[in-house]
């Protein structure tokens, strides 16, 4: 929008009418304020040029007879456009086009937003489907409902940046007898999810420039984070006992913080050994640097109880644990949690309340009941039996074609190997023509890629991940 700027005083301004003023009478809508409409007629022809500045309008009394309206109507939109610094009225000599007035150049091409792809179906073996059942989604409703017929005065009004206190309590109570952790309700902020836990925490914890280390293979979704914190990522190799630490220390001894998911490694599926985690705790200790522990799905070990979690060993502080329902439940409820450590805790408060300013009261009023009624535990009882069947039919399934594929002790995917030079990544859209989802382990490495295939197995039933697999696996045979 460029401004018409007029120098010359209201005294030079023409004291007539435009020669053709007939031909710029507007024409205004059928329904709607005549003063408003008479408004934005002439608003519209100042704006563009059509009256430019210092052109004397006609009178009222001639608009109002040309145009249909009541004199009242004319002289309240000129009024307006006075009021708005489009029109200066002089006594006794008429109103004019103000001097200064916005001019608007030609219209904008109309914005077309891009044509968007159907949303395709989920494919049997995509990553992160939720678990929950019918029954499961009865009870939350049921407890949703609630919470809805008698709310709490909490849904009214912005609540705590760390979340219901309620929630917190449950979870605490939940890691310490189930994972090992050693926390209060006091040391829990409320998520989104992992994504949120880890952002807030490095954000408030690390600087730009910081080198983190991170396990090579490993999440994406970490990678992003890190990355978009302008931290400086070492990838450090996994092998059959995790993340080689040894590895770590020499690429980068004074790294400010390391992430890892040390109960089952994302992608590869291994296991931290423990004389690992005591190095990595060591190091930690040693360095000042904090342990971003990442336990994403360790409610679902298909081979013995979970496994401990690393926080829980932990005697200097410097774990961080960070933990979801999106895989145990379902993603659609949007609740983490990450377990800080006392120094951390205020920092990383301050930064929640800038962003969201606190998680939904609603969803977290009826997760606590949840868990506090017994529920969550008989939903992961269930859980496990389905996660297992499907497990097992989507090993079936692969074990059709040239793959090599063992069933996992724990989690909720697999990793499938190829034949000798045959690439992942030029079987992504091949398996899902077969109707099945991939992932290349190619796509989730920092340094010398893998190969080999990324394949979820919950949220399916069996007969469909045992089809679309096995058509998958002849194609390559």
């Amino acid at each position: 929008m460029a401004l018409v700027r007029n120098r010359s005083n209201l005294t030079a301004c023409s004291p007539t009418n435009l020669p053709d003023w007939s031909a710029l009478i507007p024409v205004l809508p059928a329904e709607g304020a005549r003063r408003v409409a008479l408004y934005a007629a002439l608003r519209r022809l100042i704006e563009t040029g059509a009256l430019p500045p210092g052109s004397k309008l006609p009178t009222t009394r001639d608009l109002a007879a040309r145009l249909g309206l009541a004199r009242g109507a004319a002289v309240a939109a000129f009024e307006m456009l006075v009021a708005d610094g489009f029109a200066v009225a002089r006594t006794g000599a008429g109103t004019y086009v103000a001097a200064e007035v916005p001019r608007l150049g030609a219209p904008p091409a109309p914005v077309t937003a891009p044509p968007r792809p159907k949303a395709a179906s989920v494919l049997p073996g995509t990553l992160g489907v939720a678990t929950a059942d019918d029954c499961t989604m009865l009870q939350f409703r049921s407890l949703l409902h609630r919470h809805l017929a008698r709310p709490e005065a909490a849904h009214f009004s912005y609540g705590d940046p760390q979340g219901n206190a309620g929630l917190r309590a449950e979870i605490a109570a939940y890691l310490r007898s189930a994972r090992g952790v050693r926390c209060e309700a006091g040391q829990i902020l409320l998520t989104s999810g992992t994504q949120q836990a880890l952002d807030l925490v490095t954000r408030a914890t690390l600087a730009p420039g910081d080198p983190v280390w991170i396990e090579d293979p490993g999440y994406p979704g970490a990678r992003a984070v890190m990355e978009g914190a302008g931290l400086r990522l070492v990838g450090v190799p996994v092998d059959a006992e995790g993340l080689e630490v040894a590895l770590g220390e020499q690429r980068s001894p004074g790294a400010r913080a390391a992430y890892v998911t040390p109960s089952h490694q994302f992608p590869l599926g291994v296991t931290l050994s423990m004389r690992r985690r005591l190095a990595l705790i060591d190091w930690a200790r040693r360095a000042g640097a904090w342990i971003l522990e990442d336990d994403y799905d360790s409610e679902f070990r298909h081979a013995g109880p979970p496994l401990a979690a690393m926080q829980g060993m932990d005697a200097a502080g410097r774990v961080i644990y960070i933990g979801t329902f999106s895989k145990a439940l379902f993603p659609g409820l949007r609740i983490g949690y990450a377990v800080l450590p006392e120094p951390l805790l205020g920092p990383v408060l301050r930064l929640r309340s800038r962003t969201d300013r606190s998680p939904p009261t609603l969803a977290e009023g009826a997760l606590a009941d949840f868990l506090r009624e017994g529920h969550f535990a008989a939903h992961l009882r269930r859980a496990r039996r389905r996660v297992k069947a499907a497990r097992d039919a989507l090993v079936a399934g692969l074990r059709a074609g040239p793959l090599t594929v063992e069933p996992p002790d724990q989690g909720l995917h697999l990793i499938a190997g190829l034949p000798e030079g045959m690439e992942d990544a030029g079987l992504v859209a091949r398996a899902a023509e077969a109707g099945l989802g991939v992932w290349a382990l190619s796509s989730m490495c920092l340094g010398p890629t893998r190969q080999g295939l990324v394949v979820g197995f919950s949220g399916f039933a069996p007969e469909a991940l045992e089809s679309a697999a096995s058509r998958f696996a002849r194609s390559l045979a």
